[in-house]
């Protein structure tokens, strides 16, 4: 039973709760003291294995510290799942589809027998030995649904009094789309569509076709659309999925081996697309940029159509959007243009990560009843998404002195200019500051950051400091104040989560022959005064920046606008490919040393690559992470 004022115990401290994700991917904790977000992260941030699954035990300690508090003060904890019930769906999958799936069925039983299947005990052993305590004294655990964690992760912190909630990703328990209405503090769940029927999985299956990582490469295929003609439609329609006009769909499961096989795609699938799978590594082709272009189309007029119908049933002037799908940020921009909804708002860690977060607002709000705040400023309430570690001036230097790092000490009032000068002359900044982002996107915490004017900077980003894919895009941050002036735009955009067009009067129109290129020729031709950060559709990922919740990059794009007449920064995260966004100091000198950044920032601290003591060859992030 509750607490009869749950907000506070009987000693009339705050109350605070845990939220956990984990085991599946993307382990994540967050933690609410009275109902605000205190801290959250990413385990892949301090173990430096990204999207790692494991128990969070880093992320839970940062969580606590950052709180000042401690396991056993913790009043409740909460897991994002109800394994019990996956292993349910899990069961009956391969019950329904026996005697097909034997071999993924053998390759799974042993990883839930050993973990899965008894995770309260593996939780609170973990949870033990971490807190230092008997399993007897250890807060209150509780565990909520999937697709319920996905939902409060999205309309609890949202700005929103009352909104609809759609929820897309590959699967939680049994539920692949859901939809809810949220009011106050209830989110009461209307309708959902089941497993094996899946748009996330839809889309997983066409990033394996394609080559690329499945849960990781799904924005290298969006990337990798506009490149593309989007020919494979019809077939897709014809073929793999039934779409009503109300926008919920089947998926022709003789296509697909993903619930029960070991792959994504089966024979078939290939067939219908004429070859096999693409070899990761291997060259893109003109058939990957038009399948990628494709399922992108597909995607997008499937979530508009839902869009459509939640809109005439629940009546709300306002959309709130969670799980892995709603990270497909050209389809967010769409929703943004042609829905009927009037306001939009994504978890800006929609994955299974936000779960963390979802889980411990079901527990505050749900729960135990507590209301939530009165009167709505029209921002919402993850703070910037702001929410990880941070390293004072002192520590940083205390890092850099041991390794005999050379640099200097500048304040605001001069830092900022001469940064501003330094990105003006097409150097490329590693900027760390502040504590670092929650979800996917590096805000302005843990970013690269260049001169979006340079029509080399791109290339340069590409494959000299991220090492990875030419044809991958970048986003602009830029300030809010200046955001319509410059693109196709007229919202916030502080999540990365919205692409919009480059406005025409900053478009550079091409010439007939450059009309006529196909795929990758298309990537050199500059289409617009800040052509790194313009796609080959004059598309952007835009970042709006805000004064309030991130003041010195807001300062430095001010001084950047100053000496430029250009309120645009190329934001990109910082750190290589295959390797999570850095945490530390020490990961962000050595993302900096292995890497051609020019420069790097530390909250204060400047440092010249060429004044830096000799880096020996570091080719450990290829042997230690796996590309992606």
């Amino acid at each position: 039973m509750p607490f009869l004022n749950p907000a506070t115990d009987s000693f009339g401290m705050t109350t605070t709760i845990l939220g956990i994700s984990a085991y599946y991917h993307d382990s994540a904790a967050a933690l609410l003291q009275g109902g605000r977000i205190a801290a959250a992260a990413q385990e892949e941030r301090f173990t430096r294995k990204k999207h790692d699954s494991r128990f969070p035990g880093n992320a839970i300690r940062y969580c606590l510290e950052e709180a000042g508090t401690t396991l056993s003060a913790v009043d409740y904890i909460v897991f994002y799942d109800k394994p019990l019930v996956k292993f349910e769906r899990l069961l009956e999958t391969y019950l329904t589809y026996a005697p097909h799936g034997f071999r993924s069925f053998l390759a799974a039983m042993p990883v839930w027998l050993k973990d899965k299947l008894f995770l309260k005990s593996t939780l609170k052993k973990e949870l033990a030995a971490l807190g230092g305590l008997k399993e007897k004294n250890l807060p209150r655990l509780l565990f909520t649904e999937h697709h319920q964690s996905h939902a409060a992760s999205a309309f609890f912190p949202s700005p929103f009094d009352r909104s609809a909630v759609l929820c897309l990703d590959g699967v939680g328990e049994w539920a692949t789309t859901s939809v809810w209405l949220g009011e106050g503090n209830r989110l009461s769940p209307r309708w959902e569509i089941d497993f094996p029927h899946s748009l996330g999985l839809l889309y997983s299956a066409f990033t394996y076709y394609t080559g690329f990582k499945v849960n990781s490469g799904e924005y290298k295929l969006m990337g990798l659309a506009p490149y593309g003609e989007p020919r494979f439609v019809d077939l897709i329609y014809g073929h793999l999925i039934d779409v009503k006009p109300d926008g919920t769909f089947r998926l022709n499961m003789d296509y697909f081996n993903y619930a029960t096989g070991l792959t994504m795609t089966n024979r078939k699938f290939a067939h219908l697309f004429g070859g096999q799978a693409r070899k990761p590594e291997s060259e893109i082709t003109q058939k990957e940029m038009d399948l990628a272009r494709s399922i992108q189309t597909v995607t997008e007029d499937i979530v508009l159509k839902l869009s459509h119908t939640i809109k005439q049933e629940l009546d709300t002037r306002n959309l709130c959007l969670a799980g892995g799908v709603a990270l497909n940020c050209v389809a967010n921009g769409r929703l943004l243009k042609e829905s009927a909804f009037d306001r939009i708002w994504i978890q800006p860690a929609a994955g299974d990560a936000g779960g963390a977060i979802g889980a411990a607002y079901a527990v505050w709000h749900e729960y135990l009843d507590n209301p939530r705040p009165n009167g709505h400023s029209g921002r919402d309430h993850t703070r910037g998404s702001y929410l990880g570690p941070r390293f004072e001036n002192n520590e940083i230097m205390r890092y850099l002195d041991g390794i005999k790092a050379r640099y200097e000490q500048i304040d605001d009032a001069a830092l900022m200019p001469k940064l501003a000068r330094i990105l003006s002359c097409e150097n490329v900044v590693g900027w760390y500051q502040g504590r670092m982002e929650f979800g996917p996107r590096a805000l302005g915490g843990r970013s690269i950051i260049g001169d979006p004017r340079s029509r080399k900077m791109q290339s340069t980003m590409n494959l000299k400091i991220k090492y990875r894919e030419s044809f991958r895009p970048f986003a602009p941050a830029v300030k809010f104040e200046n955001v319509s002036q410059w693109f196709e735009l007229d919202s916030e955009s502080p999540y990365m989560l919205l692409v919009a067009n480059v406005r025409k009067d900053k478009r550079i129109e091409m010439s007939d022959e450059e009309k006529n290129l196909f795929g990758i020729d298309k990537l050199n031709v500059p289409r617009s005064s800040i052509p790194a950060v313009t796609h080959v559709d004059y598309s952007a990922r835009v970042q709006t920046v805000h004064a309030d919740t991130n003041p010195r990059f807001y300062a430095l794009l001010e001084q950047f606008e100053k000496i430029t007449a250009c309120p645009v920064l190329i934001n990109t995260s910082f750190n290589v490919r295959g390797e999570p966004i850095v945490c530390t100091p020490e990961d962000a000198y050595r993302c900096f040393m292995r890497t051609e950044m020019d420069y790097l920032v530390m909250e204060n601290i400047l440092l010249d690559k060429r004044d830096q003591p000799e880096w020996g060859k570091d080719d450990s992030w290829k042997k230690e992470f796996e590309l992606d």
